[in-house]
């Protein structure tokens, strides 16, 4: 038997639409994580295990070997930082959009606006680039709640249709990235794994169209 693959993923629209890709590699879940209560699923391979995390973890999985692979959304690698993982792959699921968000009426308060936001990281690192002073605070979710209560002048979020925005008296103001899952993988494993890995990043690259 050759050596285990291990594969982060997380639950939710990830994890389904990672499904049939993982297929084309030939790897079938034989549980559902949605009604399983394991954290690790075996699959139709023997060899090959999926280990089921919160998607923020799956990077940091990755990046200290707990997993050889991993199927994360590009939000949560800029706000990583991607150390210690390859990237190779746009999976070109789960797509949306990283924007500042708000009020367009609303008129910030002069010189710092706020930004309510999970993204800290990312957000410092954008508005910096672009000469703009802003202070930051750290929520984990409702977002959009933080603007309609004085918390913040505006959210950093991620957009998919922006109904929820509308619902809210909030609207898209500014594009800082385009979002897609990406494959990422462990360094360390690209050498001590690198068939199996390389195999596995075909078969999906061409189910893709990669």
């Amino acid at each position: 038997m050759s050596a285990l693959l291990t594969i982060a993923l997380s639950k939710g629209r990830i994890f389904k639409e990672t499904l049939p890709l993982l297929a084309a590699a030939g790897i079938t879940p034989l549980d559902d994580p949605d009604t399983s209560r394991k954290l690790i699923l075996d699959t139709n391979q023997a060899d090959v295990k999926l280990v089921i995390i919160r998607a923020t973890d799956v990077p940091t999985y990755v990046q200290y070997g707990a997993a050889d692979l991993g199927v994360a959304g590009k939000d949560v690698l800029l706000e990583h930082g991607g150390e210690g993982l390859y990237e190779p792959l746009d999976l070109k699921i789960a797509r949306c959009r990283l924007m500042v968000a708000g009020d367009p009426h609303h008129c910030p308060r002069l010189n710092r606006p706020r930004i309510a936001t999970k993204y800290a990281n990312t957000t410092r690192r954008w508005f910096a680039d672009r000469g703009r002073q802003v202070e930051v605070i750290k929520l984990y979710g409702s977002m959009e709640l933080a603007p309609l209560v004085g918390l913040a002048d505006y959210i950093v979020d991620v957009v998919d249709t922006g109904n929820t925005l509308k619902a809210n008296g909030l609207a898209p103001l500014e594009h800082i990235a385009d979002i897609s899952s990406r494959l990422i993988i462990n360094k360390a494993a690209m050498k001590m794994k690198h068939a199996r890995i390389k195999a596995v990043m075909a078969k999906m690259a061409a189910a893709v169209g990669g």
